[in-house]
């Protein structure tokens, strides 16, 4: 099941809002490095810059070797000239030391920081996190004599600097980021959902025409607009369609062709059939009294000719149907009565058990008599043919349940279901799904045919005329070769409906079933 996140706008609205928050996030964090460093490495700078001043200041007052008097003044000097600032001085001559507060322990101080400013005579700085506060420590040591000379005297001094200010500039900072990084997003679904439209609107329209074609609208086209790869999809589509139409046309005139050619040509028989099955009745009166090679001969043409005129008609029924001239003389009758007078028509009452026929009166329905008469009479004339005997006719009423076929829901109403069976070896998988198709024989599994190949076809036009649906199976009881111990049509006709030629027939057959089913174009 298709939902928005696995459709082609959902995947380009998460891909663009990925792309952007990345995007987003990987600027935020370089701005925000960036901006921090900046930030920090003014401010020490700038420390270290007022430090060296005030040292320098100091230095000519301090005696060599100092004495801690002179270490306490130069503390003291120093954390007072930048009062506003909170900076904590520690000057320091071997094991001398002196702060600018009393007892203050000056614990930011590492050994490190003292060896690495015993050893150079340029300033040291660290940044130290004590108790979640920032603070900057620097380390400067106090030169004596002119610039030139400046020997390394020992003496240090050491200073501490809350950097509270500048951490409220640097968490501003994330926050303003932040707060950037929301609108990106917000913007970021905005032209996804945009691009997604633009994208989405030929494929929307591309779909729409795949659609309109599939209903039979051959003439449908795509609007072709711009150059990209989807204007390239439209315009093939479009080549495509009209290959198509061009295709489909030339099929129909062919098609139309050829069953005008099959209704002249049957047309055209008719006449000279009529004179020869005249002729063959008055030979069959007189064959009696000729001689054998001769009434063999005479026999044999009267029977030929029964089978072209048999095949004449089937023709013209068939091409009545490809031309969509059979319509249906619809009445309400008593099925049964119907089925039991298609016997007795053709002397099939002592020849098929009709013994499961409802009593007369029982089920009715509205049918067209004539084309009722060739459905059945075609189906069990194809199971004494092709089957073995006995031969048994069931009629009978079912309830079809309403079906969903994922578009619309209806009833299916009731309708009379006829099944014809016989005792044969049964129908091989492999031909049941053409058993309804025109000319369609199985010589390697059944006697050689003596009909014309279109009785099931006619039978299966004229269910499909009723609404209904046929189709073929092997009796499941059965072991024989085949898969049964006999063949099974079955016929579906709606009971008390007009012919529907919207009605779709019910879901796929069993596996193993042939069945006829009719789709109006």
């Amino acid at each position: 099941m298709r939902t928005p996140l696995n459709g082609l706008r959902g995947r380009l609205l998460v891909a663009f809002v990925l792309v952007a928050a990345v995007a987003a996030l990987t600027t935020g964090a370089l701005t925000f490095r960036e901006a921090r460093i900046g930030v920090l490495q003014q401010s020490q700078d700038n420390v270290i810059k007022r430090l060296r001043e005030h040292v320098n200041s100091l230095a000519p007052g301090i005696s060599y070797p100092p004495t801690q008097q002179d270490l306490e003044w130069v503390a003291e000097q120093v954390a007072r000239a930048e009062p506003t600032q909170r900076w904590r001085v520690l000057a320091t001559y071997g094991d001398l030391r002196a702060g600018s507060t009393p007892l203050d322990s000056f614990t930011e101080l590492t050994p490190a920081m003292r060896s690495a400013v015993g050893s150079r005579r340029a300033a040291v700085f660290q940044r130290v996190t004590t108790g979640g506060r920032s603070s900057l420590v620097v380390g400067m040591p106090v030169a004596f004599g002119s610039p030139a000379e400046r020997p390394a005297s020992g003496v240090a001094v050491f200073l501490t600097v809350p950097q509270t200010g500048e951490q409220g500039y640097v968490d501003a900072l994330v926050t303003a980021i932040g707060r950037a990084v929301v609108p990106a997003l917000g913007l970021a679904v905005l032209l996804a959902l945009l691009a997604a439209r633009g994208v989405l609107r030929p494929v929307r329209e591309l779909r729409r025409a795949t659609r309109s074609i599939a209903e039979g609208h051959l003439d449908t086209r795509l609007a072709v607009n711009g150059s990209d790869e989807l204007a390239d999809l439209s315009h093939t589509f479009n080549e495509t369609a009209a290959a198509l139409e061009e295709s489909v046309a030339e099929l129909r005139r062919m098609g139309a062709r050829a069953r005008r050619f099959v209704a002249d040509v049957s047309h055209e028989l008719r006449t000279p059939l009529a004179a020869m099955s005249a002729v063959t009745d008055v030979l069959d009166e007189e064959a009696a009294q000729l001689d054998g090679d001769t009434a063999t001969a005479v026999r044999l043409i009267s029977s030929e000719t029964v089978k072209l005129t048999r095949l004449v008609d089937d023709l013209m029924e068939i091409s009545r149907f490809d031309a969509g001239a059979a319509g249906l003389q619809l009445d309400d009758l008593d099925l049964a009565e119907c089925l039991h007078r298609t016997l007795a028509a053709r002397a099939w009452l002592d020849t098929v058990d009709s013994t499961r026929l409802p009593a007369p009166g029982e089920l009715r329905g509205r049918v067209d008599p004539r084309r009722l008469d060739v459905i059945v009479a075609n189906l069990i004339g194809n199971a004494l043919q092709h089957g073995a005997r006995p031969v048994e006719l069931r009629l009978y009423a079912q309830e079809l349940p309403r079906s969903d076929d994922g578009h619309r829901h209806r009833d299916r109403h009731r309708v009379a279901v006829i099944e014809v069976l016989d005792s044969g070896p049964g129908i091989p998988a492999d031909v049941l799904p053409h058993v309804f198709d025109r000319f369609y024989k199985s010589d390697s599994a059944r006697p050689r045919s003596e009909g014309s190949g279109l009785g099931l076809s006619i039978a299966a036009e004229n269910v499909r005329l009723h609404g209904g649906t046929v189709r073929a199976a092997n009796r499941a009881e059965g072991t024989g070769d085949a898969g049964g111990t006999g063949a099974v049509f079955t016929v579906e006709i709606p009971l008390g409906q007009e012919q529907d030629p919207e009605q779709d027939p019910e879901g796929p057959p069993d596996e193993g079933i042939a069945s006829f089913r009719w789709e109006e174009a």
